[in-house]
């Protein structure tokens, strides 16, 4: 069978051509790249407000999620001249990337063009990408590690949050996890962002010392239990956006989610067919992040009363 005919999506005020719509992108599914695009169309302003003005690595699927993922940094060639990008510096090898920018949906529609599934920003911003505006809380299960073992989890780093006065805003990872987005002022570097993230997932652990641990190495951790991913925000790491779609056959969405839905929610229901219906309904349950930035100061003096400290990164 040849190529299906491409098909023309007008996004605002731009035009997206989409080649090859009817490629399958999820097999147990069914949908395909123009289904892919219609859901990021779905979720507008949520996608664009998860991205906007992050350097934004990009997890490509040429062939569908069964085939070879390309973890894509540098903006893919042949961008339209409205993509903008930010350049960002990797230490560890003297060199630059100019990454995607997210400051329009048609971006977004563009880049799943360009076979993209996952959305992967940094923590930080255009403006200073070497201050982080965003702490990101991961909780991450053990591959013996029940959802209901998460769930717990979650509630205590609410319950520290709480205290801590400052607003944590859930999502499902898409995954087997969950995760907390804070906004958080951008007054400090990366390390001091991944020394506070620490220093929270060590009073989470004291809280929850059965279900909860901060290891370093993977090797060493208990498979049963969950780890707090403090490393999350370190320097150029990234995890998938609120409303990426997920590489799996299952098209599983990283969804916001309300704290009170914790106790019931099931990732495996938060796909590219159910999201749209759920966003259409509540709308996005990020929208109030800009607004409740917060200071890291306690955590660091949670830190230094600890005497916590971080390796150097590369």
């Amino acid at each position: 069978m040849g190529k299906s005919p491409a098909v023309e999506l007008e996004v605002e005020d731009r035009v997206v051509r989409i080649s090859n719509p009817d490629r399958v992108y999820f097999p147990a599914r069914g949908e395909t790249k123009l289904d892919l695009a219609h859901y990021y169309l779905s979720v507008g302003d949520g996608i664009v407000r998860a991205l906007r003005d992050r350097p934004c690595m990009l997890h490509r699927f040429p062939e569908g999620v069964t085939g070879e993922k390309v973890h894509q940094k540098r903006l893919p060639h042949g961008a339209p001249p409205w993509v903008r990008t930010v350049r960002v510096h990797f230490p560890r090898f003297n060199r630059h990337a100019d990454e995607l920018r997210v400051t329009h949906l048609a971006d977004v529609i563009w880049a799943v063009q360009m076979s993209t599934v996952e959305f992967h920003p940094w923590n930080s911003r255009a403006a200073d990408t070497e201050k982080p505006d965003e702490w990101r809380i991961d909780l991450d299960p053990g591959p013996a590690c029940p959802f209901d073992r998460v769930r717990r989890v979650a509630l205590v780093a609410q319950e520290v949050l709480a205290e801590l006065g400052a607003t944590g805003f859930p999502k499902t990872s898409g995954s087997k996890g969950l995760h907390v987005y804070v906004r958080i002022k951008p007054d400090h570097g990366f390390q001091d962002v991944r020394k506070a993230a620490l220093a929270f997932a060590h009073e989470v652990e004291r809280r929850a010392p059965g279900d909860v641990e901060t290891t370093w190495w993977r090797k060493d951790r208990d498979p049963s239990l969950v780890f707090v991913d403090y490393n999350q925000n370190t320097r150029d790491r990234t995890i998938a956006s609120a409303y990426s779609v997920r590489g799996n056959p299952e098209a599983t969405v990283s969804t916001p989610i309300r704290w009170d839905e914790i106790a019931d929610v099931d990732p495996r229901d938060l796909t590219i067919a159910t999201v749209p219906k759920r966003y259409a309904e509540l709308g996005d349950l990020h929208a109030g992040i800009d607004d409740a930035a917060w200071s890291i100061e306690p955590l660091l003096e949670w830190a230094a009363r600890d005497e916590l400290e971080v390796p150097d990164e590369q």
